[in-house]
């Protein structure tokens, strides 16, 4: 989202404008150019000469010395996007009022790229009917709110109010603003990710080494493009804007959270890699060696999601599963197509060193009944923007 965007970043007068640092440097490091405009209460709580040494620019202000431009309109031709971090109460009402009185809000008003603002403020001050007439008003008016978080403010006290992390903000502001014109805008997409576990006591599972980073780059991948994303998951990893996660543990579990949620989905997209067999037995207590011998265990099987829900889809819903395989990939994957009724299904060869299971890397091969498409070697999550490109293209 941010490779060689031209971003700049707006600081008013908040004690959080000393996060706008990390903010700054978090954009360049994701490929951006980046400039800073600060007002004038900004610069009592961090100077323009630690953004001018992070970012290699001169610092937009109101001391800006007359050179024959016109600042505030080349600066705001200039950029794709506009960060406000911290976003005080005054300068959003100016934004929602279109009041331009210094460089900061005259430079906003002649902006035409996406805008993100960042609010940071006391909780009165957040919650006050004027304040949220004003985020109500930038809504609107297509600005992307980045609301506050619950946390430890300056006066002392635990509230909302406190500036979301920086990295947060620049997580958060990618998937909205890549899901505003997403291919999949109001469609509701269920995803399964992870290895699921199947209890033989208290202390101990079978288990397969699936780490469940394809499901949530497939997450992230739905979420960019705009879908009200529900993920089904037996493992957690760092938390995707937007996207629903219910966590589960056995392939029972997520056999009944798939089912349940599948009724209201548009698109299923099996990435889990589910245990085919569980033990018939669970011990109450902790299995203990018995002398030299061994241990056997009856194993019976765990219910077919993929099947259920190729046998139960109608013809407005879209299934997707996965092949995990090791030998014989392109046979084994289209049987499996045509077995499980799916409507796509994604092969990969896990014996690979850099595809498959753990690494964060992936080759996968979709086919569809009359389609075979082999993805070059990339990262899972560009492998997940192709995929779910590919689903959108047949929605």
């Amino acid at each position: 989202m941010y490779e060689d965007k031209k971003i700049i970043v707006y600081v008013t007068g908040g004690i959080a404008a000393y996060k706008a640092a990390t903010l700054v440097r978090a954009l360049i490091k994701a490929g951006a150019t980046v400039r800073v405009a600060m007002t004038r209460s900004a610069q009592a709580f961090i100077t323009p000469l630690t953004f001018a040494t992070l970012t290699k620019h001169a610092v937009l202000t109101d001391d800006w010395q007359a050179d024959g431009t016109v600042p505030h309109i080349e600066w705001a031709q200039w950029a794709d996007l506009h960060f406000v971090v911290p976003a005080t109460a005054n300068v959003l009402a100016k934004m929602a009022n279109g009041i331009a009185d210094d460089m900061v809000t005259t430079t906003l008003l002649a902006a035409v790229g996406d805008k993100v603002v960042a609010p940071a403020m006391n909780d009165h001050m957040w919650d006050h009917p004027a304040t949220q007439r004003n985020l109500a008003q930038l809504a609107a008016d297509g600005v992307l709110v980045i609301a506050p978080a619950v946390g430890f403010l300056a006066e002392g006290y635990e509230a909302r109010g406190r500036l979301a992390e920086p990295e947060e903000i620049v997580a958060q502001a990618d998937v909205r603003l890549l899901a505003k014109t997403g291919q999949l805008q109001g469609k509701r997409v269920v995803i399964t990710a992870g290895g699921t576990q199947e209890k033989l006591d208290p202390v101990r599972y079978l288990t397969n080494r699936s780490s469940g980073k394809m499901g949530y780059a497939l997450a992230q991948a739905a979420a960019e493009a705009g879908a009200e994303v529900t993920l089904i998951t037996t493992v957690v990893r760092d938390a995707i804007f937007g996207v629903k996660v219910i966590e589960v543990q056995s392939a029972q579990m997520m056999y009944d959270a798939v089912l349940a949620a599948f009724e209201m989905a548009d698109i299923l997209i099996a990435a889990a890699a589910v245990s085919d067999f569980r033990p018939v037995d669970v011990a109450d207590n902790k299995i203990k060696k018995n002398g030299n011998g061994g241990l056997t265990i009856e194993l019976v099987q765990n219910p077919d999601i993929l099947a259920a829900v190729g046998a139960a889809k109608r013809a407005d819903q879209f299934v997707v599963g996965f092949a995990a395989e090791t030998q014989d990939v392109a046979n084994y994957a289209k049987d499996k197509l045509r077995k499980k009724n799916a409507d796509l299904l994604i092969a990969n060869d896990v014996s690979r060193a850099d595809a498959g299971f753990e690494v964060d890397t992936n080759q996968v091969t979709l086919f569809t009944e009359n389609e075979q498409v082999a993805l070059p070697l990339a990262s899972k999550l560009a492998t997940a923007r192709e995929i779910i490109a590919f689903i959108a293209n047949k929605r």
